[in-house]
């Protein structure tokens, strides 16, 4: 459940970098910074990930779902994983998009 985890955070972490269309080399650092915190991830294995998720479809509902359920009865990690959303939000400039996504994730994580 780790990995799957891992993988769901990254990916929702990697898609607002994404949606902005930011420039991924920037951004690495704190995404790689981030992914250590939470899972122990090491650089290179956070920013191979981060340039993989920027070609790669994926279904971000499935990964809010894991991601919910991994942490339903957790708040404290669920408040703490929308601050680090946030923190990705306000690294480069601030879209509307960008809220419009984070409040959507927010209202999802505390649905359980």
């Amino acid at each position: 459940m780790e990995n799957t985890l891992k993988e769901s955070v990254g990916t929702l972490l990697a898609h607002i970098i994404k949606i902005d269309k930011r420039d991924v080399e920037k951004e690495a650092p704190l995404f790689c910074e981030i992914m250590g915190q939470n899972f122990d991830c090491n650089p290179d294995e956070a920013e191979t990930f981060l340039y993989a998720m920027m070609n790669k479809e994926y279904d971000l509902d499935k990964h809010v779902a894991i991601i919910n359920d991994a942490l339903c009865e957790d708040k404290l990690s669920k408040f703490h994983l929308l601050e680090q959303l946030n923190h990705i939000i306000y690294s480069d400039t601030i879209s509307e998009e960008d809220y419009k996504v984070f409040e959507d994730i927010k209202q999802r994580l505390f649905e359980c």
